[in-house]
């Protein structure tokens, strides 16, 4: 007799959905006692880990992965790192345990209130009404997952498993779907004609950018019309080379300077990002009046609250390529487009060791063709300006803003492409949202190099109460080792506090990324 358990193990093949990220307990135990030798389980030792280890596999492959997660305590510890994949785009099946559904309306023990538990953030939340309909239920999220770039929750009560399949009807879900890619000629001419007609136009370029036929479209976009390309503000990944001469760096978080950094410009094309995401709320508009702002996305969500005078919904891909090949190159513009300005230099090697530091010997020895996340909010920006992104998935971070990403993430990242050299720049604060990770990525020899930014403290809180005027309640921790943290996990590790001993490490273990087959913590200690 075939059994429900059987006919998922069939889907998942179907859907190429055989990596299982998983922290479970007795809920699930049905489904992963005995797993068929073609099914990979990746364990993790908090949910946080379990959801941003498989976003990043997730973002990595640009397909969904599959999280499975334990009823109420685990689906409830997983909703941050859900909300982070959520913004982050990252596809995903997540599976949550339930009790037995033959005595849920008894409140059992261990039974959860689950379908709201993570608010709007999942794309989509199902409970199949009988156990045969679970096959089709995880299918029709697969394809949610995939359409909507997020996460998609399958509530599978522990009983379901091992109940008979329905291997007569077909599943209610199409194994297959496919979005057909192509650019409206109308819309893509009225594009066109707006940029052509405008007197200085400026690109700005999204995380949905983030692929190498979307950059050489952009490219030639901004080379034709030889105008300055903007990142959006806090962008999860690089929409652009951070390397061209044309780019200008990253959009300012505050409203206000917003408006004086687009000041003259009189079109605004934002492609793969809303107009505009912001953070620290500041009055007044956006942009200048009478400058028209035009938006490109494939995200329904972004597109609707997008303050544009035109939002295109479609594959922003195919409609980069067609403008591109719609406008020819212009004359030269005067004056040119500005030089890049840099805000952030290495210090002199004779001052103390700063993140500065560390930032510019990592980027001056990482090959273009690698991905490095982000997750060190005090410096942030002086990573932007001396790690910028060389090629496609060169950077990435945190769209939502919650820690515990980029230390799993990176673990994901780098299971998923092997041959890819994955570093992971974080603040000693914002890994203890995510350590854990550190033991996936030793248990099964992921060789990404995790470099900590240890300066023992919220530096980035003291700033923000420094803003307001005054001191915050909270200590520092200089007591909190790392390094130790890192052995104890099973990840081997090195203490960094010296510029000699940096550039030794550097120098012996980056040139060993694309072939490493165990993981690395860096504990660099800066001055604050």
């Amino acid at each position: 007799m075939a059994t429900v358990r059987d006919a998922v193990f069939e889907a998942l093949r179907q859907l190429e959905l055989t990596t299982i990220f998983a922290n479970p307990g007795s809920t699930e135990v049905a489904l992963l006692t005995d797993l068929p030798e073609d099914i990979d389980f990746i364990l993790a030792l908090h949910e946080s880990s379990v959801v941003a280890m498989a976003a990043g596999h997730a973002l990595a492959t640009r397909t969904p992965s599959l999280v499975l997660l334990h009823t109420t305590a685990g689906f409830g510890n997983g909703v941050g790192a859900i909300a982070t994949a959520r913004t982050n785009k990252a596809p995903m099946v997540v599976l949550v345990g339930q009790q037995d559904r033959r005595h849920l309306a008894s409140e059992p023990f261990l039974a959860g209130h689950l379908a709201g538990l993570a608010g709007d953030y999942p794309v989509s939340v199902r409970t199949p009404d009988n156990a045969q309909a679970v096959p089709a239920a995880i299918i029709r999220a697969y394809h949610d997952a995939a359409l909507h770039r997020g996460p998609a929750v399958v509530i599978v009560p522990m009983g379901d498993w091992f109940e008979q399949a329905e291997t007569e009807a077909l599943p209610a879900a199409p194994v297959e779907l496919r979005r057909s890619a192509a650019a409206d000629p109308v819309i893509g001419q009225r594009l066109a004609d707006t940029l052509l007609a405008a007197k200085s136009p400026v690109l700005v370029a999204g995380p949905t950018a983030d692929d190498a036929q979307t950059w050489a479209a952009l490219t030639t976009l901004a080379e034709n019309l030889d105008v300055p390309v903007w990142q959006s503000c806090s962008a999860s990944q690089a929409g652009f080379p951070g390397d061209h001469p044309r780019f200008q760096g990253h959009l300012p978080q505050l409203r206000d300077e917003l408006r004086k950094t687009m000041a003259g410009h009189d079109v605004i094309l934002v492609v793969g990002a809303p107009a505009f995401r912001q953070g620290t709320f500041r009055s007044g508009a956006f942009v200048e009046h009478g400058t028209t702002v035009l938006v490109v996305t494939d995200d329904p969500d972004e597109a609707g609250y997008s303050s544009a005078d035109l939002a295109v919904l479609g594959d922003v891909r195919a409609v980069a390529v067609d403008l591109a090949a719609r406008v020819p190159e212009q004359p030269r513009r005067a004056p040119a487009v500005p030089p890049r300005a840099v805000h952030t230099t290495a210090p002199e090697v004779t001052s103390p060791l700063r993140a500065a530091h560390v930032y510019a010997e990592v980027a001056a020895r990482l090959p273009a063709e690698s991905t490095v996340l982000e997750e060190s909010p005090s410096t942030r920006a002086q990573l932007l300006d001396l790690m910028p992104a060389r090629a496609p998935f060169g950077f990435v971070t945190i769209a939502q803003g919650g820690l515990g990403f980029a230390l799993p993430a990176a673990t994901g990242i780098k299971m998923a492409l092997p041959e890819r050299p994955v570093v992971a720049m974080v603040g000693d604060g914002a890994s203890l949202y995510g350590i854990q990770a550190l033991w996936s990525a030793a248990q099964y020899r992921i060789g990404a190099l995790f470099v900590i930014l240890h300066n023992g403290g919220y530096a980035v809180m003291d700033r923000l109460a420094a803003v307001q005027g005054g001191t915050g309640p909270w200590p520092g921790f200089p007591e909190i080792d790392p390094a130790m943290l890192a052995q104890g996990l099973g990840c081997p590790s090195r203490t960094i506090t010296s510029h000699e001993e940096l550039l030794a490490v550097l120098d012996e273990v980056i040139p060993t990324l694309g072939t490493r087959t165990e993981p690395l913590l860096l504990d660099v200690y800066v001055e604050a």
